[in-house]
Parts: C-alpha cells; sequence; structure tokens
C-alpha cells in the first residue's frame, strides 16, 4: 500500500530530516514547508525544526516492510548533506543491502559529495541513483552520476524553473520532470518540458511528466490537482526498467 502522494515511489524513508538550500530548486522547498507543519502539530521527530538531524531510530524501518515498496531515500532530506557523516551513511546502506526485496530510490542536489562516497563504496544493486537538475546551471550534476555503476540512473527536472537547453542523457535512464507548487511557485513553460521529453526519447530513457503544479499549461495560477498532469492531453509516466 502506498504511504506517499509521490506517485513515482512507494514509501519514504527519513532517518535524516533537515536541509539547507543548495540551488535555485531548493528556494520554495515543500520539505521545509512540510516540517514547519509537522513541528507546530508536535510531532517530536521535527522538533528540531529544519536543522539537519539524524535519527537513529528510524533506520530499521525497511526491515518491517516485508512487501517489496519503491523506497524514496529522505524525502525531507538530503542523504549526502555536508553535515550528514559517512559514518551513517554506512548504517543507512547496510540496511538497503539488508533487505534486498525493496528498491531504493536516491535523489540529491549534492553529486559532489555523492561521487566521493561512491570512491570507496559500490552502489548496491537494489538501488537507484537520482540528482536534482532544475537548472541549466545544474546540468554538472549529471556529469557526476553517469560514470557510476547503478542500475537506474535518473534526473529529476522538478521544479523546473527554466529550459535546461541541450541534455546529455548518455547513461541516464528515466527523467522526471514537474512544475512547482505553492503560493510562491514560479510558472513552468509547456516549451520547457517538450523540450525535455523530445530529448529524453531521442536519447532512449524513459520520461515521467509528474505534475504542472501552481501554473497550469495555459499560463493561469490555480490548485495543482486542478491544473493535472496532463501534457497534451496525454499522461507520461514511465518508469525505468531496474
Amino acid at each position: 500500500m502506498k504511504t506517499t502522494k509521490i506517485e513515482w515511489t512507494d514509501k519514504t524513508w527519513n532517518p535524516i530530516t533537515g536541509c539547507t538550500k543548495k540551488s535555485t530548486g531548493c528556494l520554495n522547498c515543500y520539505a521545509e514547508v512540510m516540517t514547519r507543519r509537522l513541528k507546530a502539530m508536535g510531532l517530536d521527530k521535527y522538533s528540531n525544526g529544519f536543522n539537519v538531524t539524524i535519527h537513529e531510530d528510524c533506520l530499521l524501518e525497511p526491515l518491517t516492510w516485508k512487501k517489496p515498496n519503491n523506497i524514496f531515500v529522505c524525502s525531507m532530506s538530503d542523504i549526502f548533506h555536508e553535515n550528514v557523516p559517512f559514518e551513517f551513511i554506512d548504517k543507512m546502506f547496510e540496511v538497503i543491502k539488508a533487505t534486498p526485496q525493496h528498491r531504493y530510490q536516491i535523489l540529491t542536489k549534492r553529486a559532489e559529495r555523492m561521487a566521493e562516497y561512491f570512491l570507496s563504496h559500490e552502489v548496491p544493486t537494489n538501488v537507484w541513483l537520482g540528482v536534482t537538475v532544475e537548472a541549466k546551471e545544474t546540468k554538472f550534476r549529471i556529469d557526476l552520476l553517469r560514470n557510476l555503476e547503478v542500475s537506474v540512473k535518473f534526473l529529476s527536472c522538478e521544479p523546473l524553473v527554466e529550459d535546461l537547453g541541450k541534455l546529455d542523457l548518455t547513461g541516464i535512464d528515466w527523467v522526471i520532470v514537474g512544475g512547482e507548487s505553492g503560493s510562491k511557485a514560479r510558472p513552468m513553460q509547456e516549451q520547457w518540458v517538450l523540450n525535455i521529453q523530445l530529448q529524453v526519447e531521442a536519447q532512449g530513457a524513459r520520461f515521467f511528466f509528474k505534475q504542472w503544479g501552481t501554473w497550469g499549461s495555459d499560463g493561469i495560477k490555480r490548485n495543482k490537482h486542478a491544473n493535472g498532469k496532463m501534457l497534451r492531453g496525454t499522461i507520461v509516466q514511465q518508469m525505468p526498467v531496474g
């Protein structure tokens, strides 16, 4: 059973919470907004606010999930944040290796630290690794991902805040695209999305369009659910093979 509204995964696992802004996609961070809400509700896990916090007591959660799941790792943080010791990441990967029935989807904006970590560690076969590429200035992250030995390598172009131009998707298996949500959301233009979709299809990867967000394909601001996830009249939500 899905326990998250994120359409490309089944569950989230958050042994780390909190983060700091890294690039333009972080401007209106959904996790920061959600953390404030959860703290206000009195949840102990979020009592430290959006400061990077390690939760040893959450490490073993996936061991209790017997049914195979796609698990999004650190949806409320970034596993490769500078304040997370490699020793704790080691512990997380021990749990990942101990639960081969699951597929773990790890997404980071800190591609440099990810690459540093995997200089001395192998990526488990049940891990998908991804980097966020929301603007042209972050395309360098693709190069840090593509040369790693991983079963599935993916990009999250969400929130897409500008046209990315030409993309070299060599070695990339899957690309997710989505617009920004929230009262301060920046609009996403249809042509930016189509530019990515055409390149993904031409280069043999899989394409997943998640949502328009707060701004519709017609450039009108409204509820994200009203704007939906149709791209030129079709829902395109392909998943990778892995």
